[in-house]
């Protein structure tokens, strides 16, 4: 009976980290519509094949725990955050995990999306505050070049 249980518990858990991962490579924008391509592109970039890609994103299987990083970089989000979000490990044991520096900038959307701002509005606001500080530094570089 227990492994009937743990069965079913690998599924959930296959589904959901399935889930995640086709929620965040659309973010980083991947097209996974069939025959757009992204699929393709998300196997090349995490080195799987793409039928491991697609089982994993309909849920049906879960990579091997040796992939889970490439996959976490692939669709920029951190690798403990990918898991939690997956059911791969609790929210508890994630603050375990060390945190890594991201090897690539993240774009104000990102940003916001990583600190939880849906609210229309405010999001707006956030985005056109980044975009004003972004151009005021590149003219306070132009005048110290220039």
């Amino acid at each position: 009976m227990a492994s009937i249980d743990k069965g079913a518990e690998h599924a959930s858990t296959a589904r959901r980290f399935g889930a995640a991962v086709y929620t965040a490579a659309e973010r980083a924008g991947y097209d996974l519509r069939p025959g757009a391509g992204g699929r393709k592109a998300l196997a090349d970039d995490v080195g799987m094949s793409a039928s491991a890609v697609g089982r994993m994103l309909r849920g049906e299987t879960l990579p091997h725990p040796a992939q889970f990083e490439r996959i976490a970089d692939a669709v920029r989000i951190e690798l403990r955050d990918l898991l939690v979000r997956g059911g791969v490990i609790s929210a508890y044991s994630a603050n375990n995990l060390p945190v890594r520096v991201r090897s690539h900038p993240i774009s104000p959307e990102e940003a916001a999306d990583a600190w939880g701002i849906t609210d229309p509005v405010i999001r707006r606001f956030l985005l056109a505050t980044i975009a004003q500080a972004i151009n005021l530094q590149q003219e306070n570089r132009k005048e110290a070049a220039g």
